[in-house]
């Protein structure tokens, strides 16, 4: 029998695979906060959640490659930006408490979606 939580994260990979590819939105959104549900710090349910976006992001690639619809130079570029971001990224979360992260995450998933709805 699977336990309940790994049938959850299962689950929500899933839903994040469907959501990632239709969107674009690499599915931290919603992994993180369902890792931090789970009990896992700020830094583990970031860095887990990346390791997930890689297998999703790499499928999902694949997919779109063979639809024609990947710009290699736009998200070349956008992936060295990316990458120089990541290293500092990672360096901060380990100076902010899981009780700061949450917040600060709620600020942005809320931001986010104000402008999605509002967005003309």
């Amino acid at each position: 029998m699977i336990p309940a939580n790994m049938f959850l994260i299962v689950s929500c990979g899933f839903l994040v695979g469907i959501g990632a590819a239709f969107s674009g939105l690499g599915g931290g959104f919603i992994m993180v906060p369902l890792l931090l549900f789970m009990g896992y710090s700020a830094q583990q349910a970031v860095g887990t959640s990346f390791l997930a976006i890689v297998v999703i992001s790499l499928s999902a690639l694949l997919v779109h490659n063979k639809l024609a619809h990947v710009d290699y130079r736009a998200g070349l570029l956008l992936g060295i930006g990316g990458v120089i971001g990541a290293q500092i990224g990672a360096r901060l979360i380990g100076q902010v408490p899981t009780e700061v992260f949450r917040k600060i995450l709620a600020g942005i998933l809320i931001g986010l979606a104000a402008y999605l709805l509002f967005k003309k």
